[in-house]
């Protein structure tokens, strides 16, 4: 198995709020991926008094754990007990029934000799490239679809769309919402590589459009997760880009060859 990770903060006096991790197990057997990508509260109103860089972390730790040590469970399992772990870490002391919680978007992979298995929740993005170089995304669209104005801003999302019917979930503190999530699996024979991709990152093609999926993982490919974190800069620096909210986001890119 061959890796590579690029994290980039959006800002350098913010923190990096996006998480990552690959684990292989003790057998040497297969391997986990994790990507989270945590959402910035507009004015941390939150009603909690940790940070957000603080929940990815936990989540991302129990989900690496987990994934890695628990074949028995399903990746919906997994994430359900994370969110449940991670949210028993901070109730006493934070309101985990606020809106603007911390939460995030989350991409986990599992592989052994048989399958691969995925989960998607928000607008993260796996890639999968088979060993023929066909490239499938597997997206959480959900947040495409809202009505339109519905995303004119964040505190307009966080108030009338987001962990609600009609809207589009995240990984917070209800562990119930692991089940909206975008699951499945291939044959391992199937997969050679995956890409997981905060929306960061995902800007070369769903923001500039400078290419489909499969010239995404082409570029990271040969490129690595830097060369497409960097072709992303380069383009939000142009005088004409026309940014929603952020000129710069987070930005992470993962790459694991399996086979």
């Amino acid at each position: 198995m061959h890796t590579e990770i690029s994290s980039v903060p959006g800002a350098p006096e913010r923190p990096n709020e996006d998480w990552a991790s690959v684990a292989v197990p003790a057998s040497g057997q297969g391997g986990t991926l994790v990507l989270l990508d945590g959402v910035t509260p507009p004015l941390d109103d939150d009603g909690c008094e940790h940070s957000v860089p603080w929940f990815t972390a936990r989540l991302g730790g129990a989900l690496t754990e987990l994934s890695g040590s628990r074949p028995d469970l399903t990746l919906t399992g997994i994430l359900s007990e994370a969110i449940r772990r991670t949210a028993d870490a901070h109730r006493d002391t934070c309101d985990l029934s606020h809106a603007r919680t911390p939460q995030a978007t989350v991409v986990l992979a599992r592989w052994g000799a048989e399958r691969v298995e995925y989960l998607v929740l928000a607008d993260s993005v796996l890639l999968l490239r088979s060993p023929e170089g066909a490239v499938r995304a597997v997206v959480d669209d959900r947040l495409d679809r809202l009505p339109p104005g519905s995303l004119a801003s964040h505190a307009i999302t966080d108030a009338t769309v987001r962990n609600k019917e009609g809207g589009f979930f995240t990984a917070a503190a209800d562990p119930s919402v692991a089940a909206r999530a975008v699951t499945g699996s291939a044959p391992a024979s199937e997969v050679r590589a995956l890409v997981a991709m905060s929306d960061g990152a995902t800007r070369w093609t769903e923001v500039f459009g400078m290419g489909d999926w499969a010239d995404c993982f082409a570029v990271v490919a040969k490129e690595g997760p830097r060369g497409l974190i960097a072709r992303v800069r380069e383009l939000e620096a142009s005088p004409s880009y026309a940014y929603r909210w952020k000129r710069h986001d987070d930005a992470t890119v993962v790459y694991v060859e399996v086979q």
